[in-house]
């Protein structure tokens, strides 16, 4: 990686079209942070996953705490020192194109797979939760989930191939604004439902009841043994915090280090926070609702049974409306990841280039595509064992953690070469697949992905030893931003005290 590359005009144009011109103080990059990563498919997935388990769900929020510490203190003053925008651009200059050409065909099954589908599913079961779609229809629940991520995905295909998505897309802090205060709001009125117009009355009620659902400490035999905090639940929240591509755009359009730092600290005293949104609901949903056909309809069955009509009205404006914006930007960026680094440059080697009119007309195509295979598979989510969330988080470790992994001894280590690096993801996501969908092994899917974690390192290592790195590497002299905010370490230290103190509180020794 040269001086020029980063000095460069190009690059500062980037940093003004992408990075705002790093301007953002800490307040609004944790704000940003905190309302991207809220969304109607963890309000939906959690609570269910909180109703058939316990509430050993909250672990991916309170151990994304631990997760954003490590990227604050040692993974963010990297990309400021080195000047990196964008992580699969640094993948190119670590290793080469085709590396960068691998990583965006991961990225593309990735959206295909474990992105787009969910959004229609977690749509659809919006709908179906609060319209009671099936008794009007009078259709099975899966009939009508089907029905509905086909509507939702056709209009939303319109849409985008009409050009008018500019005109209804919700800016992503407005959405989340309004999902924190149902968020927020959801537990009052539930437990005001439960006890009959009385708050204290439906608290105890959920929390005198000595209910298995209440215990924190997850089991061998629950969604999230409490043994996983410690494995592939932490590589999965260290992909998400400090390499998911539009989370790590918001913490590096900070004005510097110290108010990058200080948004990400922010932001994780708002996930402490996350269990009483995400988490307690589905622990009301357990007495209003003991016997629900279709679990993941949890968060919505009770949007539409407790919240106040107006209330209702705004979840399901903001719910809807924002799941077609991200529809319709996967279907923009799963086109642009097509043509622009995988098309695009096969057709450049073998000396074939596409006029303007020529791409925009086969996005379309491609889009069309894209939108119809997405409702097609989009249903099939209603049969996933263990629910919507585990679903979409067994799915996901085929792609974020391979990934995460290449990066990561890209990172730490100069001397693995390229070819290492693609054996290494290839045999990540080929033993993982193996070990989830064909043979069924006696250990959570976490621990494996932990395992293959340390696997895939030691043999990038072997194999870089048999077939050398021999591309020079040239450190880097980016602007300094600093050493960091000095206060940091106390802020640490209490958000840790507080992740254990939610786990407390959730454990065998309160209930």
């Amino acid at each position: 990686m040269s001086n020029n590359s980063i000095n460069n005009p190009q690059t500062k144009a980037s940093e003004s079209l992408f990075l705002g011109k790093r301007r953002l103080n800490f307040w609004l990059v944790g704000c940003l942070l905190f309302l991207t990563n809220l969304n109607s498919i963890q309000f939906i997935g959690e609570n269910e996953s909180v109703y058939i388990n316990n509430m050993s769900v909250m672990a991916w929020g309170i151990t994304s705490v631990f997760a954003m510490l490590i990227v604050a203190e040692f993974v963010i003053p990297y990309y400021y020192q080195k000047g990196i925008i964008t992580t699969p651009d640094f993948l190119e200059i670590r290793f080469d194109k085709s590396m960068k050409l691998w990583v965006s065909v991961v990225y593309l099954l990735a959206y295909l797979l474990n992105m787009m589908p969910p959004i229609l599913y977690a749509s659809a079961t919006v709908f179906q939760g609060i319209f009671h779609i099936t008794e009007l229809l009078h259709l099975s629940s899966f009939q009508t989930i089907a029905l509905l991520c086909i509507s939702i995905g056709s209009f939303s295909l319109l849409i985008s191939l009409w050009g008018g998505i500019e005109k209804i897309a919700i800016s992503d802090i407005v959405v989340g604004i309004c999902l924190l205060i149902i968020g927020l709001s959801l537990p009052y009125y539930g437990f005001k439902h439960l006890g009959d117009g009385n708050i204290t009355k439906g608290f105890n009620i959920v929390f005198n009841a000595k209910n298995t659902h209440l215990n924190a400490i997850g089991n061998t035999q629950d969604a999230i043994p409490i043994s996983t905090l410690f494995t592939g639940m932490m590589l999965v929240n260290l992909n998400y915090w400090g390499v998911e591509q539009f989370i790590v755009q918001r913490m590096i359009s900070a004005q510097n280090l110290i108010e990058s730092q200080k948004g990400i600290i922010l932001t994780a005293f708002g996930k402490i926070l996350s269990p009483l949104m995400l988490n307690v609901p589905g622990l009301i949903a357990v007495y209003l609702y003991p016997h629900l056909s279709n679990t993941a309809e949890v968060f919505p069955r009770m949007i539409a049974d407790v919240l106040p009509p107006f209330l209702v009205g705004i979840t399901t404006f903001v719910i809807i409306g924002a799941s077609i914006t991200s529809f319709n930007a996967g279907l923009s960026s799963t086109s642009a990841l097509f043509f622009l680094n995988i098309y695009g440059p096969l057709a450049e080697k073998r000396g074939h280039t596409l006029s303007n009119k020529q791409i925009q007309r086969f996005s379309r195509y491609f889009q069309i595509g894209v939108g119809c295979f997405c409702m097609l598979i989009a249903p099939f989510i209603y049969f996933a064992q263990g629910g919507f969330y585990l679903y979409l988080q067994k799915v996901g470790g085929a792609f974020n953690v391979p990934i995460f992994t290449i990066l990561f001894i890209g990172f730490v280590n100069n001397k693995v070469s390229t070819i290492a690096a693609k054996v290494g993801l290839f045999f990540f996501i080929f033993t993982y697949l193996i070990t989830q969908f064909v043979i069924q092994l006696p250990i959570h899917f976490l621990h494996v992905l932990a395992i293959l974690f340390v696997v895939t390192n030691v043999l990038m290592l072997v194999i870089s030893r048999w077939y050398p790195n021999n591309k020079a590497l040239v450190e880097t002299t980016y602007t300094k931003h600093g050493n960091g905010w000095k206060p940091r370490y106390w802020f640490y230290g209490i958000l840790i005290a507080l992740s254990v103190l939610v786990y407390v509180i959730f454990s065998p020794i309160i209930f």
